[in-house]
């Protein structure tokens, strides 16, 4: 606890964006919770633009609302 996922269109991050991806992150979440960072997983779900609506934006944006703490602007 606590894990992160975070659901995004296709793209090939790399090694060093992954890596600081995966710093700033743990940084914000061990701070945030108070926890070490053995305690933290995360994980990057590439999601096709083409199920974006279906998969994520229905059920989990909109279908979840009162659980986001940063809405899109679309």
């Amino acid at each position: 606890m606590p894990h992160i996922t975070v659901q995004h269109f296709p793209q090939d991050l790399g090694e060093e964006r992954r890596a600081a991806f995966v710093a700033a992150v743990t940084e914000a979440v061990t701070a945030a919770f108070g926890v070490g960072e053995g305690a933290v997983s995360i994980a990057l779900e590439p999601v096709p633009a083409e199920d974006w609506e279906d998969r994520v934006h229905a059920p989990q944006i909109v279908g979840r609302a009162d659980l986001l703490v940063k809405s899109p602007a679309y």
